[in-house]
């Protein structure tokens, strides 16, 4: 890759600015891309945007920027773009900037000073290349700035039509993804945390297999429409108005995948959520959802509390039966039992030594919410 330094002005970037969102961003005369397909999302809050315009009002140098060159002498931002878009969004008074104790937009500001802005001279290297040695050339140059996310970088491998139509429906602010699942999902949007979500759940884990074999379908359909299954089984198997916090940040996608044949009454899993939630012996309250959903699995109760038989518990238990299992009648060495609660979790069952019997692994398995005693 060829690399060349060159000091281009503020205006010359900014003339013929325009944003049209997923459309594109242009700059440069029409010959710049800002946004090109394998950049993230604009990510800069306003004091990082004002940071920039305050730097070079203060004549300070901004940090090297990268472009590549293109056929027909266009160029694309390679790294940059945070920056570049923070310069032309002011510019174009599209936000303001705190100027002699007033709040003030490009416009307003006295000519000296917008003529000090537009003159301001960027450091940019302009790059030639082969496709593949910009997208790494990218990697590498992000590694020092603000961090990519791992769907930022897998992002960069997989550009296409299916990628594209990915972003507008999991990557913009307030794109339909968010608008329909803000409540059950963590992360943001423009950090590629929803697409990455979905990716996850779509293919139980194995997101780079799934984008390559999508990169050039037309359009990411397949992933919207699982995507809106998800959100949708949700909301009708615990009900929309039964939306409670600890519902945020589960895997809905794993659970769903194993549940979603099940067939689920409302009424009664409401009724379980609150006889669990208000069981004091639940503390971890977003193991509820799963433990509903598999039936009262009890390989599932570990998720349910912290609160543990202590190994000296299993053991005065075990002593305390003489080794027996109070459900198949016969002896079982100590490490072929497991500590099991008389009374289940669902049932209000306590995790202390008067509630505690020690069964045979093969039973405990099978045991379910069912009480089995001597």
């Amino acid at each position: 890759m060829e690399i060349a330094l060159r000091n281009i002005k503020v205006k010359e970037i900014v003339n013929g600015f325009e944003n049209k969102q997923e459309e594109g961003v242009i700059g440069f005369g029409g010959k710049l891309n800002i946004r090109p397909a394998y950049q993230r999302e604009f990510v800069y809050n306003i004091k990082q945007q004002r940071s920039v315009i305050d730097t070079i009002l203060k004549g300070f140098p901004l940090n090297t920027m990268y472009w590549v060159e293109n056929e027909n002498n266009n160029f694309e931002v390679l790294d940059g773009q945070q920056r570049t878009l923070s310069i032309c969004e002011f510019v174009n008074s599209n936000y303001s900037i705190e100027y002699n104790g007033n709040e003030l937009m490009f416009h307003n500001l006295p000519i000296d000073i917008q003529e000090k802005i537009l003159n301001y001279d960027l450091m940019i290297y302009i790059c030639n290349g082969e496709k593949s040695e910009r997208l790494e050339w990218f990697k590498t140059i992000n590694i020092a700035g603000e961090k990519l996310t791992n769907q930022e970088l897998l992002n960069i491998n997989f550009i296409g039509s299916w990628l594209s139509d990915a972003k507008v429906k999991f990557s913009k602010t307030n794109c339909v993804a968010y608008k329909i699942g803000s409540k059950y999902i963590k992360g943001s949007p423009i950090r590629q945390e929803y697409l990455e979500t979905a990716l996850k759940w779509i293919s139980e884990g194995n997101i780079v297999e799934y984008m390559s074999k999508h990169q050039y379908d037309v359009n990411a359909n397949e992933l919207w429409l699982y995507y809106t299954s998800v959100i949708e089984w949700i909301k009708t198997t615990f009900g929309e108005k039964n939306y409670r916090k600890e519902m945020l940040g589960l895997n809905w996608g794993e659970l769903y995948n194993k549940y979603h044949n099940n067939v689920y009454d409302v009424k009664e899993i409401e009724n379980k959520v609150n006889e669990l939630m208000s069981n004091e012996e639940v503390t971890e309250k977003k193991g509820v959802y799963e433990y509903i959903l598999s039936g009262f699995d009890k390989n599932l109760e570990h998720k349910l509390s912290k609160r543990i038989f202590s190994q000296a518990d299993k053991r005065t238990a075990y002593e305390r039966q003489k080794g027996i299992c109070p459900i198949t009648k016969q002896y079982v060495p100590f490490e072929e039992m497991e500590a099991d609660h008389i009374i289940p979790f669902i049932f209000g069952g306590k995790t202390n030594l008067d509630n505690l019997q020690m069964i045979s692994k093969k039973i405990n398995s099978s045991k379910g919410d069912k009480i089995l005693t001597m």
